[in-house]
């Protein structure tokens, strides 16, 4: 099962990854951002997971999401920052009411938190962006799941594999949204940022998972 306890493991996982990659998602981002990304994602997962490893965190999956989509918002003021926000909202409402869930709870949760991401954003996988990485992440770790006696050490490496797939497939897209859409053609060849970050969501949900085993 699924609890606060095991989520501020998988975000601690996923903290310590934004920190080892903080200068190169900062390099990634000054291509064509504001080269901030690497400082914010650093920032906003580290308060996260403090935040779930602290004594006040509500035991209602849902609320302590809700809480959590916040102060991740509020500590990593950036674009990306407030999408990973409306992710973190679209899992809280999917686990309202729940101390504790199922894996596939929480990856059909992670489903609806992508989709929240979707419809907030007015965005969708292909546009070069973080939904690249997150949304098949998200597909992959829920088929995984859902799919009888299949270990979930096999379900978050599926996951993983397919969020780092995605996420090499933006070097050949061309930007739509942002500052890089103004020159989208030059973007093309050039991985995108964000979608390095939700690689990197990945492979701290595998590493958090693993452990918990």
């Amino acid at each position: 099962m699924v609890d606060t306890i095991s989520i501020a493991r998988i975000l601690r996982e996923i903290s310590t990854r934004m920190t080892e990659n903080r200068d190169r998602l900062v390099k990634l981002d000054q291509v064509n951002g504001d080269g901030d990304l690497g400082i914010s994602m650093d920032d906003g997962f580290r308060a996260l997971a403090e935040f779930f490893e602290g004594g006040e965190v509500p035991e209602d999956l849902g609320t302590a999401l809700r809480y959590g989509a916040k102060i991740l918002n509020s500590s990593a003021p950036s674009s990306l920052g407030t999408i990973l926000s409306f992710g973190l909202m679209g899992m809280a409402k999917a686990l309202h009411g729940k101390a504790s869930a199922e894996p596939i709870e929480v990856a059909q949760a992670l489903v609806a938190g992508v989709e929240n991401i979707m419809a907030k954003a007015e965005s969708a996988p292909g546009e070069k962006t973080i939904l690249d990485s997150l949304h098949p992440g998200a597909l992959a770790l829920a088929s995984g799941l859902g799919e009888e006696e299949r270990p979930v050490e096999d379900a978050v490496g599926k996951a993983a594999q397919a969020a780092a797939d995605g996420s090499e497939a933006t070097c050949q897209m061309a930007a739509v949204h942002g500052r890089a859409a103004y020159s989208a053609a030059r973007s093309i060849g050039v991985l995108d940022g964000g979608s390095v970050v939700g690689r990197l969501i990945f492979e701290g949900i595998k590493a958090g998972a693993v452990a918990e085993r």
